[in-house]
């Protein structure tokens, strides 16, 4: 097992580019082969990405399970998104209790900034978290359009842009590529 890192720093990868999640499952495989313990949790996605396959034959990594299915809030009823603000709520307090209590080295929260944005968790208690944490403990939020009490309470922000994406053009996200 890897020595604890003396100091624990918050990225935000956010932007309309494709590549958030990529990014923020590559640090987690880098921190991973380095011997640190990692925990993920994918807000707003359904336990079937494909990166969870290959993660998950870490011992480092632990991969919480989220919903059996999901769909994007704009999608969602009324009463759907009241449930989902309910079970969010939950799963954002159970995560972050699970990697304190357990003394994760990294704590990956996908898609947050995303859950946030769609009014389906509150932003106060993640702040809040942030400005708690573990001092030794990394974490990683992605998602678009962070507010600015959010940047502010990063220490890495990376912007991925779109430039072009096939999507424009009607191709729809591939398994394995952009699922």
């Amino acid at each position: 097992m890897a020595e604890n890192m003396k100091t624990g720093l918050i990225h935000i990868y956010c932007g309309d580019g494709k590549g958030k999640t990529t990014t923020g499952m590559g640090l987690c495989a880098r921190a991973a082969g380095y011997g640190y313990r990692v925990l993920i949790y994918q807000f707003m996605k359904d336990n079937s990405t494909s990166e969870r396959k290959v993660l998950e034959l870490s011992e480092n990594i632990t991969i919480m399970d989220g919903l059996s299915q999901e769909k994007f809030s704009f999608q969602m009823t009324p009463e759907e998104k009241e449930e989902r603000r309910a079970y969010y709520a939950a799963q954002f307090d159970a995560v972050t209790r699970k990697a304190c209590e357990e003394h994760y080295n990294v704590l990956f929260l996908d898609e947050i900034i995303y859950t946030i944005r769609a009014g389906l968790l509150d932003e106060a208690p993640v702040l809040d978290f942030l400005k708690k944490k573990p001092a030794d403990l990394e974490v990683i939020l992605t998602g678009q359009n962070p507010d600015q009490a959010l940047l502010e309470a990063a220490d890495y922000v990376s912007e991925i842009r779109k430039v072009k994406h096939p999507f424009d053009r009607g191709i729809p996200a591939r398994k394995g590529i952009e699922r």
